[in-house]
């Protein structure tokens, strides 16, 4: 069986799945769910629905020119079967298959490159356009952190007050000992 792919989405209609229209002038469109057949009688454009696969790739959000897409473009010459061209049709695929999803990410990295930096700077506009809100938490941290210094200070030196006085009590015990 073949699995086709929904003219909306463009989702994989796996066979018994979804819904077959065939209009007028025998045109087949198959949509794999409801919302997709819905969505197709409004008359929507799929290039400007946000979920479909259509609308990412005139965003420049998904690969839209790559040779792999060749591979899969349907072909309806009938093939005798071969148990050995099976075989590698199988291993061809899944070769193919592993090449998409690297460029695939390539190509999501080298979008995402800018966007980090794009963030940053979104961020710091946004902290100096509100720097009013910010500036009595950071003064109250401050003021926890020296809180925290101090006492830390103080413990060190009463241990080493301590040990002094352990050392000296123990230097004494000896010389009435001796």
């Amino acid at each position: 069986m073949r699995i086709q792919t929904c003219y909306f989405c463009s989702s994989p209609c796996y066979p018994g799945h979804g819904i077959l229209f065939v209009r007028n002038d025998s045109k087949q469109f198959r949509f794999c769910r409801s919302k997709c057949h819905r969505n197709f009688n409004k008359k929507r454009n799929p290039r400007k629905v946000a979920w479909t696969k259509a609308y990412r790739r005139t965003r420049g959000k998904e690969m839209a020119v790559d040779s792999t897409f060749e591979f899969e473009k349907r072909r309806n010459r009938p093939v005798k079967y071969d148990r050995d061209l099976m075989g590698k049709t199988i291993l061809a695929m899944q070769r193919v298959q592993k090449i998409k999803e690297t460029r695939e990410e390539r190509f999501f990295a080298n979008r995402m490159k800018d966007a980090k930096a794009e963030k940053k700077m979104q961020a710091r506009v946004e902290i100096e356009e509100s720097i009013e809100l910010l500036a009595p938490a950071v003064a109250k941290r401050e003021e926890v952190m020296r809180n925290v210094v101090d006492s830390a200070r103080a413990r060190i030196a009463a241990r080493k007050k301590s040990s002094i006085i352990g050392v000296a009590s123990k230097d004494m015990e000896e010389m009435e000992q001796g």
